[in-house]
């Protein structure tokens, strides 16, 4: 998410500017179906000169809206161009929005934490310094090393986190998202190659997601030096969430699920469970993103509201 303030005029006038045409709008909208385009494609989609394009996108790039990537083709090369942010906040009273948002817990969760899996290959997990350990062997999960995972992939099944639960005594929890990265399994790296993603907390389904590929259009930001370019790059940030009054993945629901469901009143934790079910249409595995790897800083992040 890429949050902006009133406190940085320069950047929210640049953001602002990115977007207040339909033209760039639709520019973004290209990128969510279809998350790698080339100005030539992005111009045909969007019925406009090839030249328009061009600037449009040009804009949205100095923006930090979109990434772009020069790409060999026919003739020289091609920019080749992606989403940067799914989401972006203006927040144009800073005051008054940390004043109501201060009634929140947030826990991050290292992604070599997880409590318990089951999963097939193919499957393995890295960290900044090498393999960890032989791939395709899903025995290897219960090794303490796996502790220090950045990335973690599997073909099959589920792997699962438990999140403390602190909210002061008598506290009425208002929602509770999780948001992570993370993208499809396939060989070496297929930007096509959708995967229906599940998550489960409290053992109840919140929703599903389908990842359009495993991503490897451009190098991860954070990946170390040692991962390899033809391997898995990156993933998209998503977000899962519960309120009192449905779910929802990316702020688009995707169910009927709400807080009463989960019964949060009956233990001191929170289970978080993420993996593909056995019926998914698409089974296209799973690539789970740490702080070191990919395009975002992070584990899984737990955000809970409450009153």
């Amino acid at each position: 998410m890429l949050e902006l303030t009133i406190d940085e005029p320069d950047r929210l006038v640049k953001v602002a500017h990115a977007l207040s045409t339909h033209t760039r709008i639709g520019i973004i909208k290209l990128l969510l179906a279809k998350p790698n385009l080339n100005i030539i494609e992005i111009a045909e989609a969007l019925h406009i000169p090839v030249s328009t394009a061009a600037t449009n996108v040009k804009v949205l790039e100095e923006a930090e809206l979109i990434l772009t990537e020069l790409q060999p083709a026919s003739r020289g090369a091609m920019k080749v161009c992606s989403r940067n942010f799914d989401d972006v906040r203006m927040i144009l009273n800073p005051i008054a929005f940390y004043q109501n948002t201060s009634k929140a817990v947030e826990v991050e969760m290292p992604i070599g934490h997880f409590i318990n899996f089951d999963i097939l290959p193919t499957c393995g997990m890295a960290n900044t310094t090498g393999m960890l350990f032989t791939e395709d062997e899903p025995d290897n999960f219960y090794h303490p090393d796996s502790r220090t995972a950045e990335i973690i992939w599997f073909r099959k099944g589920w792997i699962e986190y438990r999140f403390p639960k602190k909210v002061p005594p008598g506290a009425k929890v208002k929602s509770l998202e999780f948001s992570l990265e993370l993208c499809s399994e396939a060989p070496n790296y297929n930007n096509d190659w959708p995967s229906e993603i599940t998550v489960w907390v409290n053992d109840v389904e919140i929703g599903s997601w389908i990842s359009p590929g495993d991503f490897g259009d451009h190098r991860g930001k954070l990946n170390p030096p040692w991962w390899n370019d033809s391997s898995t790059q990156h993933g998209l940030l998503k977000t899962w969430a519960v309120d009192e009054s449905r779910s929802t993945v990316d702020n688009e629901k995707s169910g009927m699920t709400t807080l009463r469901d989960l019964h949060l009143d009956q233990k001191p934790y929170i289970t978080f469970r993420i993996g593909l079910k056995q019926d998914a249409k698409h089974q296209g595995g799973m690539n789970l993103f740490g702080k070191s790897f990919g395009d975002y800083a992070q584990g899984i992040i737990m955000r809970m509201q409450y009153e």
